[in-house]
C-alpha cells in the first residue's frame, strides 16, 4: 500500500485533494497535514500530523523525518509556501513531492515577479507596478499584495495607490468575465489537457462554476507560450480576464487549485493524473472534459460523543450532514 501525503487539509484545496485520492481507491494510506491538529480534512486521513508553517526554520527538517518515518511515497503540497518551500528542498527529500521547480514557483509566489518575467519572454500578463513605481497610468487600479492569496487585502481604485508600500502590486482593473482554468503539465513539458470555467467568488473561494469552451483556443496558445519558456510541471492554475482586447492573465497559482474538489466531476481529475505520473510513471491521456455547472456549498462533519481535542483521523465515529 502507498503512503500518500497531503498538505494543507483544513482548507478547501487540501480537502479537494483528499476526496479524489478517496474516490479513485481505498488502497492509498493517507496522512494529512495542517497547522493545527483537528480540522475540516481529518475525517478522510488514515493519520494526521500538525506540522510548522512552511516558512519557518524547522519546516524542511519536520517534513524529512515525517516522511521518513512513514515511509512517504508522494507528498501532494496545497499551499503556495509549501510549494515554494518544499521546490527548493527537493534533493533532501527521499519522497516524490509534485511540484515544479524553484525557478517557477518562486515567480508565481509573487505577482510583480511573475509580471516581470513574463513580460521580459513577451508573454500576456496583466500590467503590474510597484507602488513606488506607479505612474497613475491605469483608468481603475487594484492593489492587492504580492504574495496575497484569495481576496485578502485587496483594494479596488484606493485613492492614492502609490501609498502603498512595495509589498504590495498595482495592477489595471481589467473589465470583463473572470475565467479560472486549470492545466496539466506533464514532467517532458507537454501540455496534456485543460479545463476552464467561468466562476463566482465569495472570500476568494469558488461558489459557483461553469464549464466553458469558448477560449479553450486561445488559452492552448497561451499555455504553450508559457511552457516554452518556464518548467511548469503537474497541476498549474491559471486565473484571467476575458476583456476586449483578449485573455489577460493576472495570477497564477503553482499547485493543484481549490477546483480540483468538482473539476474531477467534469472529465479533469487532475489529481488522479498527478498520483499517477509521479507514483507509477504512467503515459497520461488527454482528458475528455464534459460540460456542466456547480454549486459548492457547506456540510457539516458530526462527531457524536467525541470532544473535539479527541477528534483524530477516519477511524473516528462520524456522520456527514
Amino acid at each position: 500500500m502507498k503512503t500518500v501525503l497531503v498538505t494543507g487539509i483544513g482548507g478547501v484545496v487540501g480537502q479537494g485533494i483528499l476526496r479524489n485520492i478517496r474516490s479513485m481507491s481505498d488502497d492509498y494510506r493517507i496522512i494529512g497535514t495542517n497547522t493545527t491538529g483537528i480540522s475540516g480534512g481529518n475525517y478522510l486521513c488514515d493519520k494526521v500530523v500538525e506540522v510548522p508553517f512552511a516558512y519557518e526554520e524547522n519546516y524542511i527538517p519536520f517534513m524529512i523525518q515525517l516522511c521518513m518515518n512513514e515511509h512517504v511515497s508522494l507528498v501532494l503540497p496545497s499551499t503556495d509556501y509549501e510549494v515554494y518551500y518544499l521546490s527548493m528542498n527537493l534533493e533532501k527529500f527521499q519522497s516524490k513531492i509534485a511540484v515544479s521547480g524553484p525557478e517557477v514557483t518562486k515567480i508565481c509566489l509573487d505577482k510583480y515577479s511573475n509580471y516581470k518575467s513574463f513580460y521580459s519572454n513577451n508573454l500576456t500578463f496583466a500590467k503590474s507596478f510597484l507602488p513606488s513605481d506607479y505612474d497613475n497610468s491605469f483608468p481603475e487600479t487594484v492593489v492587492k499584495p504580492r504574495e496575497g492569496r484569495g481576496s485578502r487585502n485587496v483594494q479596488l481604485n484606493p485613492t492614492n495607490a502609490r501609498a502603498f508600500s512595495d509589498e504590495y502590486v498595482v495592477q489595471e482593473y481589467l473589465r470583463g468575465p473572470e475565467i479560472t482554468t486549470t492545466f496539466y503539465a506533464s514532467r517532458e513539458g507537454k501540455l496534456v489537457g485543460l479545463i476552464t470555467f467561468l466562476r463566482e467568488l465569495e472570500a476568494g473561494n469558488t461558489v459557483k462554476a461553469e464549464v466553458t469552451f469558448e477560449f479553450d483556443d486561445a488559452l492552448g496558445k497561451i499555455i504553450n507560450g508559457m511552457l516554452k519558456f518556464f518548467p511548469f510541471r503537474g497541476s498549474i492554475n491559471l486565473q484571467s480576464i476575458v476583456t476586449k482586447k483578449g485573455i489577460i492573465p493576472f495570477e497564477i497559482n503553482c499547485r493543484i487549485s481549490g477546483t480540483n474538489s468538482f473539476r474531477s466531476q467534469f472529465g479533469f481529475n487532475d489529481v488522479a493524473f498527478t498520483v499517477e505520473e509521479y507514483l507509477f510513471n504512467s503515459e497520461l491521456k488527454a482528458p475528455v472534459v464534459k460540460k456542466g455547472s456547480v454549486i459548492r456549498t457547506m456540510l457539516d462533519i458530526v462527531y457524536p460523543d467525541i470532544r473535539l481535542n479527541d477528534i483524530k483521523n477516519r477511524d473516528d465515529k462520524f456522520y456527514i450532514h
